[in-house]
């Protein structure tokens, strides 16, 4: 009885809010369908698409210079096609960043959200991050005990699923980033149950499993920035705060083991990283290459293994190497058109290039999102980026919201580990949260005074 009380509640709720604004149901389908299928990720943006021309009122329509930056960056990348390298895979790559042009319109032309609908939108996206999270943990359980494979409770399976927390497709570092946001939606609540601590300490468990060093790193540092500065009890004692900030950060970096795992990374030939393996399948007997090594040596060998943090390093040496050879400072390569040169520069330097359908380091994109976007797309592509990610991080900071202020550094962390934005969920995710948090309704400052 008690559960159909609180769905009931929840549909008489989402009503109201469609009600208010008819683009509420729209915008959070498109939000609680992003870990689906990209079909039914797809229906959900065209139905966003649809009620926002159906609905348009000229006195709706508002030109925000936070939302134009975003559809620049899509205008830029439909330019490089005159001049990619490789032209049917910019054509190609255009439709999957298309979320880029179309969500920022439909902000701009649908009635904004106030604040509380805003807050409303990450509550019930929170909720379903948590539905997910339990339905890959019972999905682990069942897995367990059919497999007796503890491999099913950490990161995400190869493409035959055989083991894994989440599918490979759906990517346990992108999964990490939804539930982040969910994580920090319970835990920086001002009146918390203790259903919602209990959830916090869920999500926080379930990214922890999924394995993303970078994400709970960002995490517990987030947490800790929280905890000093922006909860009720911080504004009393910031000074203090201050100092025991600076301490517990200083007594992290200087402790021995820490410090030696670092020096290991970036010294030491080892296999183990403080970021994700690159390919799986590697011989036993390898040859582990050290970050220096990634950098400075002028050949490989197809029995040199990097780690997460190594490859990343050499994918940077080979990017200021294109820019170089190709001349390419100010366009770029075109939109996703730098698979072929990262290709030719692995088999120049010898790299292993997989072998019986097993992937080689070849294919792999530049795992860095400011890296891609200026190997792709130029200066300008590169200044576009970090020009977001600045209007975001301002804008968090002034809003005094700490999930949109931690959404803001986790996406400044990832874009160093990742092409968040070159994946299809990654682009709609990163554009959906960007237009929800920095989208202004003049009237919002009215009706808060």
């Amino acid at each position: 009885m008690n559960i159909y009380n609180s769905l009931k509640s929840v549909f008489q709720n989402l009503v109201k809010e469609n009600k208010n604004n008819s683009s509420f149901i729209p915008t959070l389908l498109v939000l609680v369908t992003i870990p689906l299928s990209f079909a039914i990720n797809n229906v959900a943006l065209g139905i966003l698409i649809a009620v926002s021309l159906f609905t348009f009122k000229k006195k709706n329509f508002s030109l925000q210079t936070e939302l134009i930056v975003p559809i620049l960056l899509y205008f830029l990348m439909v330019f490089s096609c005159f001049w990619s390298v490789d032209i049917k895979s910019s054509l190609v790559a255009l439709s999957k960043e298309i979320p880029l042009l179309l969500i920022p319109i439909c902000f701009l032309i649908f009635k904004t959200f106030f604040i509380e609908q805003k807050q409303k939108l990450v509550a019930f996206f929170s909720y379903s991050m948590l539905l997910y999270a339990l339905y890959y943990v019972v999905r682990a359980l069942i897995r367990y005990f059919i497999s007796k494979d503890t491999r099913v409770f950490f990161y995400h399976g190869e493409d035959n699923e055989d083991y894994g927390l989440v599918p490979k497709l759906l990517n346990a570092i992108h999964v990490s980033v939804f539930v982040a946001v969910a994580f920090f939606h319970f835990f920086t609540k001002e009146i918390k149950t203790k259903a919602d601590t209990f959830i916090s300490i869920l999500l926080f468990g379930f990214v922890m499993l999924l394995s993303s060093k970078n994400i709970v790193l960002v995490i517990f540092l987030l947490v800790l920035i929280y905890l000093f500065f922006f909860s009720k009890t911080a504004h009393k004692m910031r000074l203090r705060n201050l100092l025991i900030f600076i301490a517990i950060a200083g007594l992290i970096f200087s402790f021995g083991r820490i410090k030696q795992r670092f020096e290991i990374e970036f010294q030491a030939n080892t296999n183990k990283s403080i970021s994700t393996n690159v390919i799986e399948g590697i011989p036993a007997v390898v040859h582990n290459v050290s970050v220096k090594e990634a950098w400075t040596n002028k050949m490989f060998t197809p029995n040199d293994y990097f780690n997460g943090t190594a490859f990343r390093v050499y994918q940077f040496r080979i990017f200021t190497e294109l820019i170089k050879e190709n001349n390419i400072f100010f366009i770029g390569l075109g939109l996703d058109a730098s698979y072929p040169k990262i290709e030719e520069k692995a088999k120049y330097y010898n790299l292993y290039l997989g072998k019986n359908g097993e992937d080689g380091y070849q294919n792999k994109n530049f795992h860095n999102q400011y890296v891609q976007n200026f190997a792709d797309l130029g200066v300008f592509g590169f200044l576009l980026i970090v020009l977001m990610l600045f209007i975001n991080l301002k804008n968090a900071y002034k809003s005094k919201d700490f999930v949109h202020f931690a959404f803001s550094i986790l996406m400044i962390s990832l874009f160093l580990t990742e092409s968040f934005l070159w994946r299809q969920r990654g682009v709609v995710f990163f554009t959906m949260m960007y237009c929800l948090f920095n989208s202004v309704n003049s009237t919002n400052s009215s009706k808060q005074e």
